[in-house]
């Protein structure tokens, strides 16, 4: 389960002054739940905490891992298809049935990403145990494997969308490490020395050549990979851990921070846009995903809440309980750990998240009709 010790993370006064908008938040979409992904086991401790979901580019399957140590591999397309737009309950389904295929890992999973550029097939995970692996999600098999990290937890890594065979990697041992398979074996091509434990890496999902990187030391960092020796903007603004970074556009970076609050940053002017508040996060990966195509931002909360924003607004539109579904037991102390939106659709949207207790939900969201006042 990834936390925080509030002993190593002292709260800091903020040195960037809140540019939020005062303006009240509209929602505009209608979210249900599409199905609930669940086991039907019930006795013995539960051991399942999610800590990732992907959506692959089609908008078709989502990859799950955590603290089972299993890759699990579901349809979302089956899954959204199954609920009724007028149901009143959303289907509950077991993890066995909605599963695909599962890939069992030699350690616990911080990370995962769809390889761009090989339609699904090769998958890259991040470990506990500061190993970068891919495989092949036909075969199951490893096909790549790479230790730098000495041995320390490899939280977040991505691919290059600029240069996909290009991968990334953030770990506890305060390095931000760019690796190309091609070069010996995977050797880094970059280094980049934080000091403090690295949370996150993105590389810019358009095309660019940028790099943000989320660190312990309250600070995001953009670099432009093509010369790593010096970040082209430093965004200074959380009291806390930087677990998270995302791109809103090329030019835009979402932040989130163990303060219990989002950013969003100009990279350009490296200036402070807005502030999105309303969530709980103050120790643990609570998941961060962007909407690209209508802006809008989910993140999940230590109050078992999942939370939606729009980027124009810096209160939530919607949020969701995740309470105990058809039998489905639940930690008090439970929280929404990992959340993911597809990125297909303009005026339709699809959302997965999954909890502490291992449950995945998905949803589906519409857009409102306009109202005709004459």
């Amino acid at each position: 389960m990834k936390n925080f010790s509030s002993e190593s993370d002292p709260i800091l006064p903020s040195q960037i002054p809140d540019q939020e908008e005062r303006s009240s938040a509209k929602c505009e979409w209608d979210f249900r739940i599409s199905a609930v992904i669940s086991s039907f086991v019930t006795d013995g401790p539960i051991s399942d905490t999610l800590g990732v979901i992907e959506v692959n580019s089609s908008g078709t399957l989502f990859a799950t891992g955590g603290i089972a140590r299993k890759i699990r591999v579901y349809s979302l397309s089956s899954l959204l298809s199954i609920s009724p737009s007028g149901a009143e309950e959303p289907p509950l389904v077991d993890h066995a049935t909605a599963c695909l295929f599962c890939i069992c890992t030699p350690a616990k999973l911080s990370s995962l990403k769809w390889k761009p550029g090989f339609a699904g097939r090769v998958m890259g995970s991040a470990d506990y145990d500061g190993v970068v692996t891919e495989y092949d999600l036909e075969t199951k098999m490893s096909i790549f494997e790479r230790d730098e990290h000495n041995g320390r937890r490899v939280w977040s890594m991505d691919y290059s969308h600029w240069d996909p065979v290009v991968g990334a990697s953030g770990s506890d041992d305060g390095t931000m490490q760019m690796w190309d398979p091609r070069h010996d074996g995977g050797k880094c091509v970059a280094t980049v020395q934080l000091g403090s434990p690295v949370c996150c890496v993105e590389f810019c999902p358009f095309g660019g050549a940028m790099l943000a990187v989320g660190c312990a030391d309250r600070k995001a960092y953009v670099y432009d990979v093509r010369k790593m020796d010096k970040a082209v903007a430093v965004f200074n603004g959380h009291e806390r851990t930087v677990s998270y970074t995302r791109f809103l556009d090329d030019r835009t970076v979402m932040t989130s921070g163990t303060d219990g609050c989002l950013k969003m940053w100009d990279v350009e002017n490296q200036r402070l846009i807005r502030t999105y508040r309303g969530h709980t996060n103050q120790r643990r990966f609570v998941g961060l995903s962007i909407w690209r195509n209508e802006g809008l931002i989910g993140c999940g909360s230590e109050s078992n809440e999942m939370f939606v924003y729009d980027k124009r607004w810096g209160e939530p539109i919607w949020v969701h309980g995740f309470e105990p579904e058809g039998g489905t037991r639940r930690s008090e102390y439970g929280f929404v750990s990992s959340i993911c939106w597809s990125q297909q659709g303009e005026d339709e949207c699809t959302l997965v998240g999954g909890g502490s207790d291992g449950v995945v939900k998905t949803f589906s969201g519409k857009r409102k009709p306009l109202i005709n006042l004459r």
